[in-house]
C-alpha cells in the first residue's frame, strides 16, 4: 500500500512537472509570435521589463569574477549524466521501466521549458525590438567603391596612429595595457552618455574559464540571456579582446542584431581614453571594411591594404593563426547553426550580417568625422 502511495506520488509530480513545462513553452512561444507580429510589443517589452532583467541580474552576475553560465553548464551537463545513471540503476532494481522513464523526461522537458523561457526573456523578444541606428536616427544609404576606399584609408591611418603605441610583446603582437574587463565596461558607460539607448552602469565581461569551448565554435564571444552575461573568448589575438568584449556587452541594452553589436563596439573602442582599445576598435573596423572594399573593388583594395604599417601585420597574422588551428567539421557545423540561429531570429543575412556594420561605419563616417 505505501509502496502505490509513493508511486502515486510521484507520477503526480511528474505530471505537475509536464503542466508546468507546457505552460511555459505556451508563454515562450505566444510572446515571441507576438513580438515577431507587433513590434510595439517588443519596444514596450526591452523599454519596459527587459531593463530589470539586466539591471537586478545582470548586476547581480556581475558579482562573480567568474562566468556564471559556464558553471551552471557544466553542472547542467553532470546533473544529466548523474540523472541518465540514476534512472538506470532505478529500472535495474525495480524493473519500473514506464514509471521511471516517465519522472525522467518530466524533469528533462521542464528543465528545457525553463531554459527557453529564461531564452526568450533574456534575447528572444529583443530581436524583433527597434534598432540602435533607427533609435539613434543613424540613418544608412548607399554608397560608392570610392567612398568605401575613402573610409578605408581613414580607418589606415588611424589604426597607424596607435600601432606603435600600444605594448608589444617580444613577437611583436600586441598586449593588453591592463585587464580588459573594466575597461570594456568604461568605455560602453562613456559611450552611453553620447546616445541614450546606451546609458547606464554596465558588468564587467567574464572571459571563459575553458574558452576553448569558443575556439572549436570560430567564436570570439557569446552572449548568455540566461544569466544576462557578456562572455568572450580569453584565448585569442589579443587584439580582438576589447571589440568582442564591447560588442558582447552592447547585447545587455538589448540589442541583439550582430551589426549593430559590432557597430556599438566600434564606437565604443575608439571612444575610449585607452590606446589598446582604440587600436582594437579601429583594426577591427578596417579588417570588416577592407573586406568589403576587396568584394566591391580589388583594385582600390590593392591600392589600400600596403598603406597598413607593418606593426599591425603582425596582429593580423596571430589571428590567423589562431583560429587556423581551430578550423574543422566542429567549426563548420558550428558556423551553420550559429547562421541558422540568427536567420530563424529575424536577422536574414545570418552570419553575413556580421559584415553589415560596414553600412553603419560609412554612415557614421559621414556623419560625425
Amino acid at each position: 500500500m505505501k509502496r502505490e502511495r509513493k508511486q502515486d506520488r510521484r507520477e503526480n509530480a511528474a505530471k505537475h512537472r509536464i503542466l508546468a513545462a507546457v505552460i511555459l513553452f505556451l508563454i515562450s512561444a505566444g510572446t515571441m509570435m507576438l513580438s515577431a507580429r507587433v513590434q510595439m510589443f517588443a519596444q514596450w517589452y526591452v523599454q519596459n521589463i527587459y531593463p530589470l532583467l539586466s539591471g537586478g541580474l545582470g548586476r547581480l552576475m556581475g558579482i562573480f569574477p567568474f562566468s556564471v553560465a559556464e558553471i551552471c553548464l557544466y553542472l547542467l551537463l553532470a546533473a544529466l549524466v548523474i540523472s541518465v545513471i540514476f534512472l538506470i540503476s532505478r529500472i535495474r532494481r525495480y524493473g519500473v521501466i514506464q514509471e521511471a522513464l516517465f519522472a525522467w523526461f518530466s524533469g528533462a522537458i521542464l528543465t528545457v521549458a525553463v531554459l527557453a523561457f529564461l531564452y526568450t526573456a533574456g534575447c528572444g523578444i529583443n530581436y524583433h525590438r527597434t534598432s540602435f541606428s533607427e533609435q539613434e536616427e543613424i540613418i544608412t544609404s548607399e554608397y560608392t567603391a570610392d567612398d568605401l576606399k575613402e573610409i578605408c584609408i581613414w580607418l589606415t591611418e588611424e589604426v597607424n596612429k596607435r600601432s606603435g603605441a600600444v605594448t608589444r610583446d617580444t613577437d611583436g603582437v600586441m598586449m593588453l595595457e591592463e585587464p580588459e574587463g573594466a575597461g570594456a565596461a568604461a568605455a560602453m558607460e562613456s559611450l552611453g552618455g553620447q546616445f541614450e539607448s546606451l546609458s547606464g552602469a554596465y558588468p564587467r565581461p567574464k572571459k571563459l574559464i575553458l574558452s576553448e569551448i569558443l575556439s572549436y565554435q570560430s567564436l570570439s564571444g557569446i552572449y548568455s540571456p540566461f544569466t544576462i552575461e557578456a562572455n568572450y573568448n580569453g584565448d585569442m589575438a589579443p587584439y580582438n579582446i576589447p571589440f568582442t568584449a564591447c560588442h558582447e556587452l552592447s547585447h545587455l541594452r538589448g540589442f541583439m542584431e550582430e551589426k549593430e553589436a559590432n557597430f556599438i563596439a566600434f564606437l565604443a573602442c575608439i571612444g575610449s581614453e585607452r590606446t589598446d582599445f582604440q587600436y582594437s576598435g579601429y583594426l577591427s573596423g578596417w579588417i570588416y571594411c577592407m573586406n568589403t572594399l576587396y568584394r566591391t573593388d580589388e583594385k582600390s583594395w590593392s591600392e589600400v591594404r600596403p598603406l597598413l604599417d607593418s606593426s599591425a601585420e603582425n596582429d593580423l597574422i596571430a589571428n590567423n593563426v589562431f583560429w587556423d588551428s581551430y578550423e574543422g567539421a566542429i567549426s563548420e557545423t558550428a558556423d551553420r547553426i550559429n547562421d541558422t540561429y540568427l536567420k530563424v531570429n529575424g536577422q536574414a543575412d545570418g552570419v553575413l550580417g556580421y559584415d553589415r556594420m560596414v553600412d553603419l561605419i560609412v554612415a557614421y563616417f559621414h556623419g560625425f568625422v
